[in-house]
Formats: structure tokens, C-alpha cells, sequence
């Protein structure tokens, strides 16, 4: 009798043990299951993205709209140049495209920025005071008045100076001519939400719209798309694409940026200070809220409440504003 219950016993105890360890195997192999965060856009991969940063100016004449590659950018700063036109910022880390273009001019404050992003800057062009920034290797670049034809190709299909493009192909051969690393070693310190839900706290905003100065070819909207969590843009009442994909530039944040601007020269040339923070909106899942923006580390990262405000999972445009004017009255919103 003993016996018989003792092979029982044992039966019992083999089939618990094999389903432990199918469980625990299975529950191991989920755990091992190891996903990397992009740090510019908080969207998860199987594999670790190490890209080094690379910021690109970008022209954003009408003559040279629209862009290549700009729909691939994880983040686009926009700002004034000189006067009230603006050129494009585009940072490229999780994905690179393989034409991006047309390529503009330096401003000592696009070099700023890629300082602080410890990014590979690429330009074609420059200001005076870019130029000595540049000379002094402040960032690892490369620039088109040094590479025009060789590593920077012109399109037959525009005219000068709306006509300047990199490849992918060219972007990589140009880091390593320069001897520029191409491996990331500064994370900026975002911070992102884990599902959209959590951004649906805020003031209910359908439109946003934004104007540089009066000419209309300087005015931008955007539209939530609720079905997709994301804003589509429009420059002069056109929807804003890529040039390659032909397919909308599509973005889960939009940040305005109030900073200081000031007139340095006769050809509306500005100087920027990037250094002492301001106020900020925030647009997010067809919310938006008004917080801060700082200088941490060389980045200028969204505040709320004394740290990085979260973002929507995806693409950041982020537009600046200058203070004189102020974000009340540049930006103005639909319900």
C-alpha cells in the first residue's frame, strides 16, 4: 500500500516538476527578451541603436520644398536664419535616409545646438561667426564649401542654393575622411511616456498654428489625427511630405520654445541664447500644456515641474519662438 502510494507520489511530483520548469523556462526566456529604447523618440528596438547623432541643416525656402529625408528625422528644431526665414535642424539617430537635403548654411547657433548634442554636423554654407566656430573644430562636420561635387551632390532639378543634397553613402564616407566617430556617447535626458494614454491630461487642442513674420510662406499648421495619435503639418496651406517617400511628415510632439533673439547685422542675421531656459508649450495626444524648457547638459530638454516633461512615444518638431513676440501671441491654437 505504502509502496503504491510512494510511485503515486513520485508521478505527481516528475509532472509538477516538468511544468515548473516549462513555466519558469518560458518565463526566463521573456525576461532575457531585452528591448532598447531610441533615446530621441522613446520607440523600442530588438537591437541597441548606437548611432551618433547627426544634425543636418536644411533649407526650408519654398524654392526647396519640399525635403528629402525630413520624415525620417527623430527630432527637427526650426528657427530663423536671418530675417523671419527658417531653416531646419534635422537630427537623425534611430534611422539615417539616404538623401537628405537640400543642404544650407551654418549659424553659430546650429552649432550650439549640435555641440550640445555632441552630433556630426553637416552643412553647406556659413556665417561669419559659424565659420570661425567651425575652423576651431567645435563639432566634428563636414560642409559643402569644402566637399561641393565630391561628398555633396547638386540636383539638376532646382537652382542654386536650393540644390545641395547628401546620401547616406557620402554622409558615412565624409565622418570617416574627418575621422569622426560615428558611435553615440551622450544620451540626452528625455523621457517618454509608455503608452499615449498617459499624455491625454491637458487642454483638448484639435490646431495649432504658427506664423514668421507676415509672409505666409513662413506660416505653419498643424492638425491632430486622432485615428493615429500624431499631428500632420502644412507650410502655406500644404501638407508638409517627403520629397523621396512622397508620403506626410507625421509627429506624436510639437514644442515651442520661447528664446531670446536679437539682430546682429544688416542682413537680419540673429544671435540666440540658448543657455537660460523659458517658457514652453507642449502638444501631445491632442492636449496641450504649458511648461518650461532648459539648458541640461548642452540639451535643450522640455521641463514640467522641475523635470523632463514626458513625451509621446515617435517624432519632435520643435519651433522657436522669440521672446519679444512671445508664445501668446505667435502661437495661436483651435479647440
Amino acid at each position: 500500500m505504502f509502496k503504491k502510494w510512494g510511485i503515486i507520489f513520485a508521478v505527481v511530483m516528475f509532472v509538477l516538476s516538468a511544468c515548473s520548469k516549462n513555466e519558469t523556462g518560458e518565463e526566463s526566456e521573456e525576461r532575457q527578451e531585452v528591448l532598447y529604447t531610441a533615446p530621441f523618440t522613446g520607440v523600442e528596438y530588438e537591437e541597441e541603436v548606437t548611432q551618433r547623432p547627426i544634425l543636418v541643416t536644411i533649407n526650408n525656402h519654398p524654392q526647396a520644398r519640399p525635403q528629402s529625408g525630413i520624415a525620417q528625422a527623430d527630432v527637427v528644431f526650426e528657427m530663423v536664419a536671418e530675417g523671419n526665414i527658417t531653416r531646419f535642424l534635422a537630427l537623425f539617430q534611430s534611422e539615417i535616409p539616404d538623401k537628405i537635403g537640400p543642404i544650407r548654411s551654418a549659424r553659430d547657433y546650429f552649432i550650439d545646438i549640435a555641440d550640445g548634442l555632441d552630433a556630426f554636423y553637416i552643412a553647406h554654407g556659413y556665417s561669419p561667426d559659424a565659420q570661425s566656430l567651425l575652423n576651431a573644430g567645435v563639432v566634428d562636420h563636414i560642409n559643402g564649401m569644402q566637399y561641393d561635387g565630391v561628398l555633396f551632390d547638386r540636383s539638376p532639378n532646382r537652382k542654386a542654393p536650393h540644390n545641395s543634397y547628401i546620401t547616406k553613402e557620402s554622409l558615412i564616407a565624409g565622418a570617416e575622411k574627418v575621422g569622426a566617430s560615428m558611435e553615440i556617447e551622450k544620451t540626452p535626458k528625455f523621457s517618454f511616456y509608455d503608452s499615449i494614454d498617459g499624455a491625454k491630461i491637458g487642454s483638448t487642442v484639435s490646431g495649432i498654428s504658427i506664423q514668421y513674420g507676415t509672409d505666409s510662406s513662413f506660416e505653419n499648421f498643424y492638425s491632430y489625427i486622432s485615428e493615429e495619435g500624431m499631428y500632420e503639418r502644412k507650410s502655406a496651406g500644404i501638407v508638409t511630405i517627403d520629397e523621396e517617400t512622397q508620403e506626410p511628415v507625421l509627429l506624436s510632439n510639437l514644442i515651442f520654445m520661447e528664446i531670446p533673439h536679437k539682430t546682429i547685422d544688416n542682413k537680419g542675421r540673429k544671435e540666440l541664447t540658448l543657455t537660460d531656459g523659458g517658457n514652453a508649450y507642449l502638444f501631445q495626444a491632442g492636449v496641450m500644456k504649458e511648461i518650461e524648457w532648459a539648458n541640461v547638459d548642452g540639451v535643450l530638454v522640455p521641463m514640467e515641474n522641475g523635470v523632463p516633461a514626458k513625451l509621446v512615444k515617435g517624432k519632435t518638431w520643435i519651433s522657436f519662438v522669440p521672446t519679444n513676440i512671445g508664445l501668446e501671441n505667435m502661437v495661436n491654437t483651435l479647440p
